[in-house]
């Protein structure tokens, strides 16, 4: 592989890695506050990417179409938990589980009801549009360079949003000892609504992102939600920090592993055994990252508190 596509391709790992973070954030901030074990947050992923797919095209401004999509993830976290996983508190996970695969089929159905079965397209805004070059001759999207930017950014303001602010202060009590904080008169009602709102507009705003690289339609959340527990699984559960070293981490080997591999067994099996066997076990590298990392670290590489 040349410098140039070496370069291209970690960058790609770098993007698909932000992306998760994303997710993973709003996912273990989630679980790491209120124990609750979320499967429909996949769900609010596809929300956002809705969302910003139907302003665009009633506005015709990208920008607008964030924003829109970040209220509307962050209002359906909003009342998923005011109206249904506020019941779930006190209940084991089995039942957590249950209950959220159900509201994943509520907003499948809601969402193919509203929207039509067909894919929606998102346009990269015209300021976005086109390269830039790399070391080495080839050239790059900003929009993807975008999409690095925002993550970083957002990762940047999520940790001094937890460890300079009073919001954040309570967040951080309230993965340590939940009912002493409701005994000294925090609301903990209000400061669970109001993480899973923060959690949910973080998927909210990954799903927005991601329209104008894929199709946006029905389902489109479940995938990235499994890479986005293998990522809080590898980070450690309740860390942000965790959750940003283990979404790139899973980014950058899943992307690499789809772009080396073929080549390097194509010498054993011929190109097409090569392509169909390197893909195949790409999808599982990740997954003996995993196991790998859990053999040594069993809570993950920076689990909370550490």
């Amino acid at each position: 592989m040349s410098s140039a596509l070496l370069v291209e391709q970690l960058l790609n790992g770098l993007q698909l890695g932000v992306m998760l973070y994303l997710m993973a954030a709003g996912l273990t901030l989630i679980f790491g506050v209120m124990g609750l074990i979320n499967l429909a947050h996949g769900s609010l992923y596809m929300v956002g990417a809705f969302a910003c797919a139907a302003v665009a095209a009633w506005t015709g401004s990208f920008f607008l179409a964030l924003i829109g999509a970040l209220i509307a993830a962050a209002a359906a976290g909003a009342l998923m938990e005011i109206l249904v996983i506020r019941r779930l508190y006190g209940r084991d996970h089995l039942d957590q589980v249950l209950a959220t695969f159900a509201l994943i089929l509520v907003f499948s159905e809601a969402t193919r009801w509203l929207f039509g079965p067909f894919p929606l397209y998102l346009d990269i805004p015209a300021i976005l549009q086109g390269t830039v070059p790399l070391p080495g001759g080839s050239r790059y999207q900003i929009y993807r360079l975008a999409i690095i930017g925002v993550g970083i950014a957002v990762a940047i303001g999520l940790y001094l949003l937890i460890s300079r602010t009073r919001l954040g202060m309570r967040i951080r009590a309230g993965e340590s000892d939940r009912e002493m904080i409701a005994a000294l008169g925090v609301d903990i009602r209000t400061l669970y609504t109001v993480v899973f709102a923060l959690g949910a507009g973080l998927a909210g705003l990954a799903g927005a992102m991601i329209g104008p690289l894929q199709s946006v339609q029905v389902g489109m959340g479940e995938p990235v939600l499994i890479l986005a527990f293998v990522v809080i699984v590898i980070g450690g559960i309740g860390s942000n920090r965790g959750a940003l070293i283990g979404a790139i981490l899973v980014g950058v080997v899943d992307t690499m592993g789809r772009a080396l591999l073929p080549g390097v067994l194509s010498g054993l099996l011929g190109p097409s055994a090569a392509a169909t066997t390197g893909s195949s076990l790409a999808s599982m590298l990740i997954y003996l990252v995993m196991v790998v990392i859990l053999v040594f670290r069993p809570r993950g590489l920076f689990p909370a508190g550490s």
